[in-house]
């Protein structure tokens, strides 16, 4: 039985919309066009750039700019500020999975064209997968293709593995034209010096400091309001944060400390920050497998005196929203996930709870410092990178709130480079924050805390499950989950999931690790915001040709 996933309906909700704003944004495409006429500029605090096109090379100065999701396009357009909402049919019409989700059947639009006036076809969409499979390094989300086949008018993905949880990464495909790529030697080092795509911009000039993309005048999705982008590089957050507030950038993404008084206020009419909640979030990693992490009433107690809110007013400047739910799912982008048993069920700092779970668990205390059972001092190391100061900040909150249980932490800042190479993978660490995924389901977010399936002994290098969790039940439960036919399984499956994550506490979920950018209203409106989060902010993000289409040119 085929699932039939994500066709007329939607497509049509994107055709009417795509028009709409072509309408609107074009002003009937004679009066005004190209919109208001205002150049648009992003910035970037990424320092000075070297010239590479390509959508596929990591660092490359179109993927670190953003102007790459104006050239290039994803099959369909997920809403990642509500992972549960179904995505809208882009390059492609419908995506259409079998019934255990290895295999899916991809249709393509039609009257789409290159930006160089070729018919883009499902060739197109093969040729793009295909060069995934081939080409180990452009496989980033390590989907298990097997095959890649197209009749000519639709495509047929297999994997030999159910993909229900990867559903999003085969969404988010970007998509290169056949008849340029298929001649590149290698496409996992080439710069792409002359980029065709099927988006709404092409590059119009490049420099070390900016790049500029103009509007297309046939772009499928009709006309673009903003006629010129400038994509400009600055040297770091501060001068990032000086042009955003002047006025000289107008959207981009930095963290801003005080972001209310530093940036709203200089012209609260205008300027705008949205941080987009949605699965992925902060967790503190606690080394399972020493002391004091590999007893489960250490690790309970610990997590009872964290006061989450108190770290995102003061680590984050409130820009992260703070987690509330026990089960450590953002909300309400977690909502449609939550277990029953845990409906209502919230944080709440409880610090004498804590020291009586301890002394029930044989902890005692000389004078103000804890003792564990075994009759040693109980302490602690943080470590993150020196110069990360949200996250230092936090560990520094946390060695506070754990100093309320008699414990003596201390926090090292370390080398970054050393910390991705040394401390992380290999689990060299007592207590470190890091991200999880996010993903269109919180699978992602809780298998990269304790999956057993990811476990490798310590001083290994270790992908994900950096603290080495092991439970057979959540092991299983997410294993089951993946790999689930039908709703009833998966959410049995997420209910032990959440169990485990609850009662067990393999790592301390700390906030939510939300998109944000700033924007200004001042020559174009149509921004996703808190009230029509219709997509998350940033610039940089493979839904950004979404966001350009939205936009219209503010009155006045």
């Amino acid at each position: 039985m085929r699932i039939q996933k994500h066709v007329a309906a939607a497509a049509a909700a994107a055709a009417i919309a795509l028009l709409a704003t072509a309408c609107s944004g074009g002003g009937g495409g004679n009066e005004t066009p190209a919109g208001g006429g205002e150049t648009l500029t992003v910035g970037m605090p990424n320092g000075v750039q070297t010239e590479n096109h390509s959508p596929f090379a990591t660092g490359s100065s179109a993927l670190s700019l953003g102007y790459a999701f104006t050239i290039y396009e994803p099959l369909m357009m997920r809403n990642q500020a509500n992972p549960a909402e179904e995505p809208l049919p882009w390059l492609a019409d419908s995506v259409v999975w079998n019934e255990d989700f290895t295999e899916a059947v991809i249709t393509p639009h039609e009257g789409i064209t290159w930006s160089d006036g070729e018919e883009f076809t499902a060739d197109d969409i093969a040729f793009s997968i295909q060069l995934r499979q081939d080409f180990e390094a452009l496989n980033t989300g390590a989907l298990p293709y097997d095959t890649v086949e197209t009749d000519g008018s639709t495509v047929t993905v297999t994997f030999t593995a159910g993909q229900f949880v990867n559903q999003s990464k085969l969404y988010d495909l970007v998509m290169v034209p056949e008849h340029i790529w298929a001649d590149v030697e290698d496409p996992t080092t080439d710069t792409n010096p002359d980029p065709v795509g099927t988006g709404p911009y092409t590059l119009e000039s490049w420099t070390p400091q900016a790049a500029t993309v103009v509007a297309r005048d046939d772009y499928w999705g009709g006309e673009p309001a903003v006629p010129e982008i400038r994509y400009s590089s600055y040297n770091d957050n501060n001068a990032l944060t000086t042009a955003l507030t002047t006025g000289e950038a107008q959207w981009g993404w930095t963290f801003i400390a005080d972001f209310e008084n530093v940036y709203i206020a200089q012209d609260p009419e205008h300027y705008n920050q949205f941080a987009a909640g949605a699965l992925g979030i902060d967790v503190l990693y606690l080394n399972n497998e020493t002391k004091p992490f590999n007893d489960l009433a250490f690790r309970q107690a610990l997590n009872m005196v964290i006061d989450r809110q108190e770290l995102v007013d003061v680590a984050t400047s409130g820009v992260n929203p703070a987690l509330t739910s026990v089960t450590g799912m953002p909300m309400p982008a977690g909502e449609p996930f939550l277990a029953e048993d845990y409906a209502g069920e919230e944080y709440a700092v409880d610090v004498e709870g804590a020291r009586t779970l301890l002394e029930d668990a044989g902890y005692t205390w000389d004078g103000e410092q804890l003792v564990d059972p075994d009759g040693e001092d109980v302490s602690f190391e943080l470590v993150n990178p020196a110069g990360w100061n949200d996250y230092l900040t936090a560990l520094d909150l946390i060695k506070n709130s754990a100093a309320e249980l008699g414990v003596t932490a201390t926090v090292n800042p370390v080398n970054q480079d050393g910390w991705f190479a040394d401390i992380i993978p290999p689990g060299d660490f007592q207590a470190t924050l890091h991200w999880t995924d996010g993903g269109a389901t919180p699978w992602d977010m809780y298998a990269d805390i304790m999956d057993g399936a990811q476990y490798v002994e310590a001083g290994q290098p270790a992908t994900w499950n950096f603290g080495r969790f092991q439970n057979d039940d959540a092991t299983a439960a997410l294993a089951d989950y993946a790999s689930a036919t039908d709703d009833a399984t998966r959410t049995e499956a997420l209910a032990t999931i959440q169990q485990v994550f609850v009662e067990e506490v393999p790592g301390i979920a700390i906030w939510t690790r939300p998109a944000t950018a700033q924007y200004s209203t001042q020559n174009y409106v149509g921004w996703p915001s808190e009230e029509d989060p219709y997509n998350q902010p940033q610039p940089t993000g493979v839904q950004a040709a979404q966001i350009l289409m939205n936009l219209e040119p503010a009155e006045g």
